[in-house]
This record gives structure tokens, C-alpha cells and sequence, in this order.
């Protein structure tokens, strides 16, 4: 249950039904608390911001998912949303009238989960208490800043992981608690969090963030000797002792897919753009490698920092370019907002899109018509068809109900790690980091996107599959 309700308003021009069919609309900065879907109706995925922490506070972004929404009549319109980050719990949106105009209320529930991640955020300290004969385990994820797009699901993931853990005895008899620290897709609040994790004594620690975040907590926790698993795609290049990069590769994605793409766009001239931080460098740089081994040709290139939101300049570059596949190296909102304005000034008219971060929540926020003419590579879609894959999700929906964002590649590779990480403590018979460590570099197991070896500090072996964007998902075929 909700322990505090907290609330926002603002007051707007206009009668309560145009505001209410307006909602997410984008008709402006500032419009009914800067909301965006691309539809007003159950299931729906929806993004705003509130000045939810007072108001001198930053707004809190939050992102979730319609479940309710009544227009303005005899009673007042209610929109209500299931939040998926910062924290899960129901928020309510309002529309009154108020006199000639419109007054839009914001009122969110929430629980201790949500109570702690608003004050670490407002800078106030709170402490965590874990029983001592848990074996704790942290995960540094982004329920803010432009990653909590593709970490909607991760926790809920990483949490379904340890309870399969739990009732399968723990490990060596101790229940498993999951910790969990948001870097709000900054490397040094990432490092902050991680070292709240290691002061209340987790001594691992899955990292599903950019790999800035992960390099940045890998050099300033490197004496604190705690094992660190990079559970998502990148580039690798930081395996060691204590660090374990898992996920997919850059230079695999691409030869997966740059045959297919060429092939489907009907050209071989090749765009590059993506965020300006070291993962999307090096998706770049694998890029030259392959259209190269393929035949094909780099056009053009551009970079935009993290958090950038008019993306005008390197889309009139691509379209000068006339390149015929554009390669986004863009992750999260980035990846959102660029390929909505890439859909809005014709670039699906003239060009394929490869994004090699596209997963099912930036998929579903991106919208189905900005969607069309996408691909996506990697080693986990939800549509895989596979009986083992239907399961899982099964076992997702059964814990957190209709409503609760998709499963992705991003998500489903921290249930991955959370249950390799598990048996390796397992096989090593005790807790000390490296002990552990070089047992989780010998790992095999089979999963919902299949079998994943592990064989070393960051050569993990899975299947890659090229999938394109369709109304409501993807359309998934293995990779050559």
C-alpha cells in the first residue's frame, strides 16, 4: 500500500475536453506537465514530467502505462497510470474546470521504494537495513535520465531472478536480497549509488547502464575488491579479475544484420549517428570495419550529446547525405526523440534505420508509425517463439500483472546475470569476489533467448536475431 500521495498542478486556457484530448499531444513545453503518447486509452505507453519533489525541486520524469482514462463530462476527466520509473505505483492526472479554464492535477502514490529514491534524490540520506544472514546482492540500473527508457523492466527482472533463486534454497542456504541504485544515466551519480551498494555490503554488483556509467564505477571502486557484471550490450575492452562484461557486441550486431539491411534498403550507402559517449564510438567504429567487409560505404557521421532533444542538424545531414541505411547508435530517449523526428522530416521515406539499441519499450514510445522501416539486432526479442521464452513471460505477467512494461534484451540479460552469478557462487562455495568471479567465467546455461556461454571476462556466445518493427512489436527471424 501507499505510505504518502504526493501531488502537482498546473492551470491551463482551455475547457476541460480539449485539454483532456490534447493530453500527450506535444502541443507546446509546458503542456499539461510536458506529456507524451501517442494515444489516450488503456495499455497505452505514456512519458511526463512533475515538479513532484516541491516547487524550487527538478521534475521527476515518469514513465508508465495508461490503465484508465474517463474525458470530462458530468464528472471530472481522470486519466490513471500504473508507473513503471522511478518507481512502480499508481499516479492519477485530473482535469477540473476552473473557470474558464482547466486545472490538471498529478497525484502520485507512493510506496517506501518510492519514498526512498525521491529523497536520495532530493539529497537526504537513507538508510538501508539488510538482515545479516542475507547474501546481498546491488543492481545499478537508470530509473531516470534518458535510460530509464530501456530500464523500465530491469528491476522487476532482476527481482523475479532472486525469488526463483529464494525458493531454490538461496545460495548455500542464505536467502538472496536484491539492492537496488539508480544512476539517473550519469556516471558519477552511478558511482555514488554504487558506493552506497558496497557501504551496505553488497560485494557484487549487476550494472545494467551505459558504459560510460560502468567505466566510470569500475575505476573508482577498483580497491573496494567487489565484483562488478556489466550486464548489458557493449563494447567490452574492460574485462578483469572483478569486472565481467556480458552482453552483446557491437561488431556481432552488425555482422548479423548489415548484409540484411543492405539487401532491404535496396543500397549500400551508410549513415552513422548516435550519442557522444564511448559505446556509440565504438558501434561506429565496428560500423566502418563491416559495411566495408560488406561493400558498403560510410556517407556521413554525427554525434549528439546524451539528453538532446532537437536532433534538426544531424537529420538534414542524413537526408544531404542520401544514404540509404541509417545505423542509430542513439540509447533510451535519445533513441526515442531522434526517430520520431526522423519519421516527422521523411527520413523512412528515403532510408532503413538499424538502431542497435532498439528494444520493446523504446520500441512502443517511439509509436508504431515512427516505427516502420526500423530494425533491431540482438539476442533476446519477446516475440522469440520458443516454449521456454512463452514461460518466462508467462511467470513476468503472473508477478506484475497486464501492465508492466515489456521484457527486452536489456531487462531479460540481468534475470540472466542475477542466475549465472548465482550458480557460480554456487559452484565456488563461498563468498569472496574473485573466488566467484572466475567460476562466472566459465558459465553455460540455457535461457529465454537460448543457450549463453560464457568464456572469459567479456566472450559471451549467444544467438543474434535481426528483427524489423511491426504495429505492437517485432517481426523476428534468426540471424545468418
Amino acid at each position: 500500500m501507499a505510505s504518502l500521495a504526493l501531488s502537482a498542478e498546473q492551470r491551463i486556457d482551455a475547457s476541460p475536453g480539449a485539454v483532456f484530448d490534447l493530453f500527450g499531444a506535444g502541443s507546446g513545453a509546458g503542456w499539461v506537465f510536458d506529456a507524451a503518447c501517442d494515444r489516450v486509452a488503456a495499455g497505452a505507453a505514456v512519458t511526463l514530467r512533475a515538479p513532484l519533489g516541491g516547487p524550487t525541486g527538478e521534475p521527476v520524469e515518469m514513465l508508465g502505462r495508461i490503465t484508465r482514462a474517463r474525458p470530462p463530462g458530468r464528472n471530472p476527466g481522470r486519466i490513471e497510470i500504473m508507473l513503471d520509473v522511478p518507481w512502480r505505483g499508481r499516479l492519477r492526472v485530473l482535469f477540473d474546470a476552473d473557470g474558464l479554464g482547466t486545472r490538471v492535477r498529478i497525484v502520485a502514490d507512493l510506496d517506501n521504494e518510492g519514498l526512498h529514491w525521491l529523497m536520495r534524490r532530493r539529497g537526504y540520506p537513507v538508510r538501508d537495513d539488510a538482515p545479516d544472514s542475507n547474501h546481498l546482492v546491488g543492481l545499478l540500473t537508470s530509473k531516470s535520465g534518458p535510460g530509464s527508457v530501456f530500464a523500465a523492466a530491469t528491476g522487476n527482472l532482476a527481482a523475479m531472478a532472486v525469488e526463483e533463486i529464494n525458493s531454490d534454497g538461496g545460495i548455500r542456504g542464505r536467502p538472496v536480497r536484491l539492492m537496488v541504485g539508480d544512476d539517473a544515466t550519469d556516471p558519477v551519480m552511478g558511482t555514488v549509488e554504487a558506493r552506497r551498494l558496497v557501504h551496505n555490503g553488497c560485494r557484487v554488483i549487476m550494472v545494467s547502464t551505459t558504459s560510460a556509467t560502468f567505466a566510470h564505477v569500475a575505476d573508482e571502486l577498483r580497491p573496494d575488491e567487489v565484483l562488478l557484471v556489466h550486464t548489458v550490450m557493449n563494447e567490452g575492452g574492460l574485462g578483469g579479475d572483478l569486472l565481467v562484461q556480458l552482453g552483446e557486441r557491437p561488431y556481432q550486431q552488425l555482422r548479423a544484420a548489415a548484409d540484411p539491411m543492405m539487401t532491404l534498403a535496396g543500397g549500400r550507402r551508410w549513415f552513422l549517428a548516435g550519442n557522444d559517449y564511448v559505446w556509440p564510438q565504438c558501434v561506429h567504429a565496428a560500423a566502418r570495419r563491416v559495411v566495408a567487409e560488406e561493400h558498403g560505404q560510410v556517407v556521413g557521421e554525427a554525434f549528439a550529446p546524451l539528453g538532446t532533444r532537437d536532433f534538426t542538424p544531424v537529420i538534414e545531414a542524413v537526408l544531404t547525405s542520401g544514404a540509404d541505411v541509417v545505423l542509430s547508435s542513439f540509447v533510451g530517449a535519445d533513441l526515442v526523440a531522434f526517430e520520431r523526428q526522423c519519421h516527422a522530416m521523411g527520413v523512412r521515406e528515403r532510408a532503413r534505420s538499424l538502431a542497435l539499441a532498439l528494444d520493446e519499450p523504446t520500441r512502443e514510445r517511439i509509436g508504431d508509425a515512427a516505427g516502420d522501416g526500423m530494425w533491431g539486432v540482438s539476442g533476446y526479442f519477446e516475440q522469440l517463439p520458443d516454449e521456454a521464452n512463452k514461460e518466462f513471460l508467462h511467470r513476468y505477467r503472473q508477478a506484475f500483472g497486464a501492465f508492466a512494461p515489456p521484457v527486452s534484451s536489456i531487462s531479460e540479460s540481468v534475470y540472466e546475470s542475477v542466475h549465472l552469478y548465482a550458480a557460480a557462487a554456487r559452484r565456488a562455495g563461498e563468498d569472496e569476489p574473485r573466488t566467484v568471479a572466475r567460476e562466472l567465467r566459465r558459465s553455460r546455461s540455457d535461457f529465454p533467448r537460448g543457450t549463453v556461454t560464457v568464456a572469459g571476462p567479456e566472450t559471451v556466445r549467444q544467438q543474434l536475431f535481426l528483427a524489423e518493427a511491426t504495429p505492437g512489436g517485432f517481426a523476428v527471424s534468426p540471424s545468418r
